[in-house]
């Protein structure tokens, strides 16, 4: 028998590392966090067709491949030797997808004065929605910048011609497209339905209906411009992702809960003690995208295409050989069949939106470049029929 006033209180504490209300609590906020967002994004997927998401290391170089060689006639005379016809792959770097880590605190005041829910759990939901847009965002800076424009006379014929001109180019391209998704404003569907009642549903903050005006999916949102309809085949889009919960991460003593079916995104919540702040972190490599930039439509209303030039952000440093400078460009290019065309001139050369820059020099994205001090170096991003998409400007800084 245990002499208790011999052995003091310690007989008593709970044993280290055990797991308790409090613990339970945290991984039941952790697993509602990651499951609830990989639902939501799994719910676009299932609306895109995109079947499943293709799962990469982190800092994985994604590659384009091109293909290039010709067939060899097949006239051969009885007896002559049959030609090869030979190709080459090459394997063009294009992007890279990488951890992106977030994090979001609640002070003890917060919670103290606002109260639990709403302090942390509606802060919770906020944040998932922003982490939400931080994907959806780039996708619609792609789909805004596609280069099979035009421009129709009325919103319902420009529909029809986003639709139209996105399966014609898939068809010359010997594909064949699973459907078609088009996205439209908001304000442009309820003039054109009026007061008829129109029933929305969402997935991963994405507004759509089915079977509207011969597309498979209309997505619905104010982050399209008015008068403007874009298209695209639904197996243009691609999707790639970096598993949160990578072994090494937790051999680092990084240990996020993932949700066991999607592995979109990883989830931590702790208190940190010396703040007195509930702490959030979140880290995800999420990529939606679509393939060919030149099988979006962009079809506005009106007697002339809308479409514009995107902004570069390109900056110069000394490169490593003297009559060289080293450019970078902040932004990745936005379609796997892009690339990088540049022009060294005395000054900056204008570029307006579809300018075909096929003449121009291209660039790797890395290799540095010979020039002269005080020149100006143009750079511009091209879809695969070399029509300018995006463009920018640096004074270049060059070894002596």
């Amino acid at each position: 028998m245990h002499k208790i006033g011999k052995l003091g209180l310690q007989v008593f504490a709970a044993p280290d590392n055990m797991t308790g209300q409090a613990q339970i609590q945290v991984k039941a906020r952790e697993i509602d966090f990651v499951t609830s967002f990989g639902k939501n994004i799994q719910a676009l997927l299932d609306v895109l067709g995109i079947i499943r998401m293709i799962k990469k290391d982190n800092n994985t170089v994604l590659k384009t491949k091109k293909v290039t060689g010709n067939l060899q006639s097949g006239e051969v005379e009885e007896g002559e030797e049959i030609p090869y016809s030979q190709y080459a792959v090459e394997e063009i770097p294009f992007d890279t997808i990488k951890i992106s880590k977030y994090r979001k605190g609640v002070t003890l005041e917060a919670i103290a004065e606002k109260g639990y829910d709403a302090a942390v759990q509606d802060t919770d939901e906020e944040f998932k929605t922003d982490l939400q847009n931080v994907v959806m965002d780039k996708l619609y800076a792609q789909l805004k910048a596609g280069s099979l424009t035009g421009h129709e006379s009325t919103w319902q014929m420009a529909v029809a011609m986003a639709i139209g001109k996105v399966k014609d180019k898939f068809k010359k391209m010997r594909r064949t497209a699973t459907g078609v998704a088009v996205w439209v404003n908001t304000l442009d569907v309820y003039k054109y339905v009026g007061a008829a009642d129109i029933s929305l549903q969402t997935a991963f903050g994405f507004e759509y209906m089915k079977k509207f005006l011969g597309a498979d999916v209309v997505f619905v949102s104010s982050e399209i411009p008015e008068n403007v309809v874009i298209a695209t085949p639904l197996n243009n889009i691609v999707g790639y992702y970096i598993d949160p919960g990578d072994s090494e991460f937790v051999k680092a003593g990084l240990s996020y809960t993932t949700d066991p079916t999607t592995h979109f995104i990883g989830f931590h919540a702790q208190g940190t003690y010396e703040r007195a702040i509930s702490d959030l972190y979140a880290i995800m490599g999420l990529r939606l995208f679509c393939e060919y930039l030149d099988a979006i439509a962009y079809i506005s209303v009106g007697g002339t295409d809308t479409q514009t030039l995107g902004k570069l952000t390109v900056t110069a440093a000394e490169g490593s050989e003297t009559g060289k400078t080293k450019i970078s460009v902040k932004e990745q290019l936005m379609s796997m069949k892009n690339c990088w065309k540049y022009k060294d001139a005395a000054s900056a050369t204008t570029v307006k939106y579809g300018d075909d820059v096929k003449n121009w020099s291209k660039w790797d994205g890395e290799s540095e470049i010979a020039s002269t001090e005080t020149h100006h170096i143009t750079l511009v991003e091209c879809d695969q029929n070399y029509k300018a998409v995006r463009s920018g400007d640096v004074t270049v800084a060059v070894k002596s």
